[in-house]
């Protein structure tokens, strides 16, 4: 039997941190969870399932989940979310692989995205494969504040696995929205220090073509009324990064 790590960012998650923790009964052999200082019982729900629990100031994705990756007892380690839950064939096929042994050294794994409480096959959302099981001496997080994703070698294939996490981004509208605000804020950093030239309609463009990929490209229109409205809070996240990009620019 091969022992496993599992990984936990945190920040005020009593609400659902919980059932990302009990998915992971019988599968990590060890649950590291890095805390940015919550103020709710996050911490509380942790001890009682026995997580080593760290807090550390949120620096970034990367930064934090790298951090994590470190933190680890155990060659292979599983990163997964606090508002993400295994699937149960996701959990047998982890199971499998303790019992048999890792074949690979990096696994992909499929992700279905929740939209208050509907799944969504469409707009981009699935079947959104990630990396979140690997070797970590071949394997790490990069250091990347958003969009950040696990990079190896290019000699290094990764295996797909069968089963889901299942990602429960958001349980109202409001609470989407914030996310998406919280996440073009950091984008907007990004790209203030980035080469890339910011025009007065530059946050318009990508705004629209933010919209067109997710309902048209990406099939939103399939989902009616949801695909509509995560589409357009694309439309709206783009146009606020670009915006506060070019403002910060600017400033500089």
């Amino acid at each position: 039997m091969v022992n496993l790590s599992a990984t936990i960012l945190a920040f005020n998650e009593e609400k659902r941190i919980g059932a990302c923790l009990e998915s992971l009964r019988g599968v990590a052999d060890e649950i590291i969870v890095v805390d940015s200082y919550s103020t709710d019982r996050t911490r509380e729900i942790c001890e009682k399932y026995g997580c080593r629990i760290t807090q550390r100031r949120f620096d970034g994705f990367g930064a934090q989940r790298q951090y994590a990756t470190s933190l680890t007892t155990h060659q292979y380690v599983l990163s997964i979310d606090a508002d993400e839950v295994l699937s149960p064939a996701l959990q047998e096929s982890i199971k499998k692989l303790k019992e048999v042994g890792f074949a690979h050294r990096v696994y992909n794994v499929s992700r279905l995205n929740f939209y208050c409480g509907v799944p969504v096959k469409h707009c981009g959302w699935y079947p959104d494969l990630q990396i979140r099981l690997f070797d970590k001496r071949y394997a790490n997080w990069n250091l990347r504040d958003v969009a950040e994703k696990v990079i190896f070698r290019d000699s290094v294939r990764p295996e797909l696995l069968d089963g889901d996490i299942l990602h429960y981004r958001c349980d109202t509208r409001e609470q989407y929205s914030d996310v998406s605000r919280r996440h073009a804020a950091m984008k907007a950093k990004v790209l203030a220090v980035s080469n890339e030239k910011i025009g007065s309609l530059t946050p318009f463009v990508h705004g629209v073509k933010a919209f067109w990929h997710t309902y048209i490209a990406e099939g939103g229109i399939l989902e009616g009324n949801v695909g509509r409205e995560i589409a357009a809070a694309h439309y709206r996240s783009e146009l606020l990064a670009y915006s506060a990009a070019k403002a910060l620019a600017k400033k500089k």
